[in-house]
């Protein structure tokens, strides 16, 4: 059958195009895509090519599909997992598989990705346990499930010690001290949500950037106040002028630093920031992948000894880690659109891809059966002075504080109708 997908064919080549997808083996299932988020990670391997870790030597021949933070619904399902799934089940795809090579969805496979109408999953991904079961019938939420399950994963993998006790204690410190650096953007937003509503609640939260505009956007959606009520001290701090380190160090009791430092962009100053404000016995977090393979940054190993300060990266969530972000989700103690400031189509995403580092705000959310050119939801309703259908986003998103929401959602897909596409 032919479907029409966003694939990678060469470095820094990207580009929508019809594609023939052979019929469905019996180990495999066929899967109607109906959300997918675009995010730094499709842009790293489109900018690398066959460079890239996940992405094949091959590509120029046997481009692959792009797009790894996707749900939709079974369309067909092979002879051998008939009893497992159904035609109509509304499914979430976890792209981390654990293979040796490292290839995923999005990266790696020329019919299994997120940017395209129709995607076959093929027997590795569904025996690896990667097709998940979706409760809801909001699809913006599972699709990002998989870019809240790498927050989560790097709250799981941050550890702590006791002098003497040979054995690492997981996670953050409950009711410690704790600092995100370069917190403003989407994975940020989500990281500051689960802080204060996940397992590892800290009674100082201390959300640090250097742009004050967004901030204040994130200020407005998790304030302060409801922070306060679940037991939460958050601070929004810019930086911007004097020393950043002496301002955060007195944040803390006695100025003794933080527990728990996480960095979410790649960049030396801001790792070795992180590395001055640890407290004893503090981890800082690398979640922020750098493209320069020779990224480096200067941290202190006199307080890796005396202090017993220790270092953690990570990179993806594991399927225990989506699931708990569906399960959140589902129960309203996480919200994943927060991190939404874009809308699209599927003609919007190789010029999307290909400016991401250049396109401001949070996630871009795109529908593969749409066409419709990068939106961000602050222009909905300047558009909708000439236009009824940006009217009607507007007046949607307006009435919730300009968030994407299910309601939104189904909005665009019934005006924007797959019908149209094809």
């Amino acid at each position: 059958m032919r479907t029409e997908a966003a694939v990678i064919h060469g470095k820094g080549k990207i580009k929508v195009t019809d594609v023939e997808l052979p019929p469905i083996g019996r180990d495999e299932i066929l899967m109607k895509v109906m959300s997918d988020s675009i995010c730094m990670s499709t842009y790293k391997a489109t900018i690398l090519g066959e460079d890239h870790k996940r992405v094949p030597p091959n590509i120029s021949e046997v481009p692959v599909m792009a797009g790894h933070e996707f749900a939709g619904e079974i369309v067909e399902v092979g002879a051998d997992y008939e009893n497992d799934y159904q035609v109509g089940q509304l499914i979430a795809i976890q792209p981390a598989m654990g293979l040796e090579n490292g290839y995923s969805s999005g990266y790696s496979y020329p019919y299994f990705g997120g940017d395209t109408h129709y995607t076959i999953i093929p027997k590795i991904a569904i025996d690896k346990g990667c097709v998940l079961n979706y409760d809801g019938t909001y699809f913006a939420n599972a699709g990002l499930a998989e870019p809240m399950s790498c927050i989560i994963g790097g709250f799981h993998a941050q550890y702590h010690t006791k002098p003497f006790v040979y054995e690492h204690f997981m996670g953050p410190v409950k009711g410690g001290k704790m600092a995100l650096l370069g917190c403003a953007g989407p994975m940020g937003i989500g990281a500051i949500e689960y802080a204060i509503n996940g397992p590892y609640t800290p009674s100082l939260l201390v959300v640090v950037d250097i742009d004050q505009a967004r901030l204040d956007r994130v200020a407005s959606l998790i304030t302060v106040e409801d922070a306060k009520a679940k037991g939460v001290d958050l601070r929004y701090v810019n930086t911007t002028g004097g020393d950043p380190v002496q301002l955060l160090r007195d944040i803390t009791p006695e100025g003794k630093g933080y527990d728990d430092v996480f960095v979410y962009a790649p960049v030396k100053a801001l790792v070795e920031l992180g590395d001055q404000i640890l407290g004893f016995d503090g981890c800082l977090n690398f979640f922020a992948g750098p493209t320069d393979k020779k990224f480096v940054a200067d941290f202190n190993f006199y307080n890796v000894h005396y202090e017993a300060t220790h270092i953690v990266g990570t990179s993806g969530g594991s399927t225990g880690d989506m699931i708990e972000s569906l399960e959140m989700s589902a129960r309203g103690d996480l919200n994943p659109s927060f991190m939404v400031t874009h809308i699209g189509g599927l003609d919007s995403v190789p010029e999307t891809v290909l400016n991401y580092p250049n396109i401001p705000g949070g996630k871009k959310l795109i529908y593969p059966w749409v066409r419709m050119p990068l939106t961000a939801i602050d222009d909905f309703a300047e558009l909708g002075r000439d236009d009824e259908f940006f009217a009607g986003l507007a007046e949607i998103c307006g009435r919730n504080n300009n968030i994407w929401n299910e309601e939104a959602e189904k909005f665009l897909l019934e005006h924007k109708t797959a019908s149209t596409v094809e």
